[in-house]
C-alpha cells in the first residue's frame, strides 16, 4: 500500500467531482465509428470560453449506464474525452482505439473487462485490460480512467479502481510515495495493485 506524506493535502469530494476538462465536439465526433457512440450527456456540458467542459460528475453519470453495449461505448468515449482535452494530437492518438478495432471487438473486450471489474475487482480488471481483453491503443493511462469511472461504486475485492497515468506517477514519485524508479507508464498489474 502506498502512503502519502501528511503534508499532502487532498481535495474534497465536490472539488474532485467538479474537475472539468475542455473538449472539441467536432474533433471527437469526426473520429468515432458512428454518431451513436457520442454520449448525449456531453452535448449538455457547460461552455467556458471557446470549449464545452466535461467534469468527473458527468462521466460518472455516463458510467451508470454502462450495463449495455451502447452504455459501455459512451463510457469509453466520455473517459477518453475527459482524459484528453482539446489537443489535436492527443485526440487523434486516442482515436486510434476506434480505427484499429471493430465495434464488435471493442464491445466484447469492454464488456469482459468491466464484468471482471464487477466480479473480481480493479486489479483483476487491470490485468484483463493488459492481457486477454487488451484493446489496441488503449493503454493503462486511459483504461484505468474507464475502470475508475465504471467502478466508482464497486466494492469487489475491497478497493475501488483508481487512475494511474503519467501525472499520477510523477506525483507519487514527487511525494516519495513510491520508489524513485517507479515508471511514468507501462505499469505492471502488481504495480497497479500496490498503488
Amino acid at each position: 500500500m502506498i502512503v502519502l506524506p501528511e503534508s499532502v493535502q487532498l481535495p474534497d469530494r465536490d472539488m474532485v467531482l467538479g474537475q472539468a476538462i475542455p473538449f472539441d465536439v467536432a474533433r471527437w465526433t469526426s473520429q468515432l465509428p458512428a454518431a451513436t457512440w457520442w454520449p448525449a450527456a456531453l452535448a449538455t456540458c457547460p461552455r467556458e470560453g471557446r470549449w464545452p467542459r466535461v467534469d468527473r460528475r458527468t462521466v460518472f453519470d455516463v458510467a451508470r449506464r454502462a450495463d449495455t453495449a451502447e452504455g459501455r461505448r459512451h463510457l469509453l468515449v466520455a473517459a477518453l474525452v475527459w482524459g484528453n482535452g482539446t489537443k489535436v494530437r492527443s485526440v487523434r492518438r486516442s482515436a486510434r482505439v476506434f480505427r484499429n478495432s471493430s465495434s464488435a471487438d471493442l464491445d466484447a473486450r469492454l464488456r469482459e473487462a468491466l464484468d471482471v471489474l464487477r466480479e473480481r475487482g480493479a486489479v483483476a480488471a487491470y490485468r484483463a485490460f493488459n492481457t486477454s481483453q487488451h484493446i489496441p491503443y488503449l493503454g493503462p493511462a486511459f483504461f484505468t480512467k474507464v475502470l475508475y469511472f465504471a467502478g466508482h461504486e464497486s466494492t469487489a475485492a475491497g478497493h475501488r479502481p483508481v487512475i494511474l497515468d503519467s501525472v499520477v506517477s510523477r506525483a507519487l514519485r514527487a511525494t516519495a510515495a513510491v520508489d524513485a524508479d517507479w515508471p511514468d507508464n507501462g505499469w505492471t498489474t502488481e504495480q497497479y495493485g500496490r498503488y
